[in-house]
């Protein structure tokens, strides 16, 4: 038999098997798609994330990876936050304004506009609205719109202190 032949699926099979268990996560923290803001968002980005809470709802801060300025997390499963990220259809949709869409509830929280959106799933999507960046936080599964509250509570000064008002890139 000639096992040069075979060799190469032999050594194949041990480093798939790292690979797939690198992927694997043992602590719920998954990784998160870093945003890829324009230069003047980027900029009140990385403000924001210099002055993010060190807890957030009584959750300590374990950012996601990849590591980036853009996001943040808090607990396990973690609330994560993503800074830079595109405008949400709906924040222009007039059914959501007049209070007519379900799914997609305007609102603020000490001086900050949010977009909370379900999703699918059943889980929560909260984006700012009226600031210079536009700033999604997801709520794990398991809290609901009415567990933002102390969340967005916990992020308000950050967001005010860091994102000006105005209006965010149309991107």
């Amino acid at each position: 038999m000639n096992f040069s032949r075979h060799r190469p699926l032999g050594l194949l099979a041990p480093a798939l098997l790292i690979v797939v268990a690198g992927c694997s996560s043992a602590d719920d923290s998954a990784d998160v798609a870093v945003p890829t803001p324009d230069a003047k968002t980027a900029r009140v980005c990385r403000d924001l994330h210099g002055v993010l809470p060190e807890k957030l709802d009584g959750r300590s801060r374990t950012d996601p990876g990849p590591r980036s300025a853009y996001t943040a997390g808090w607990g396990s499963p973690a609330i994560i936050l993503r800074c830079g990220v595109v405008r949400p259809p709906k924040m222009i949709d007039p059914k959501v304004a007049e209070g007519g869409d379900p799914d997609a509830l305007p609102g603020g929280v000490n001086g900050v506009d949010w977009l909370m959106e379900k999703q699918g799933d059943g889980t929560w999507r909260l984006t700012t609205a009226k600031r210079e960046a536009y700033v999604q936080v997801s709520l794990p599964e398991g809290m609901s719109a009415q567990d933002a509250t102390p969340v967005l509570t916990g992020l308000a000064d950050s967001i005010k202190k860091a994102i000006p008002r105005g209006i965010a890139s149309m991107r």
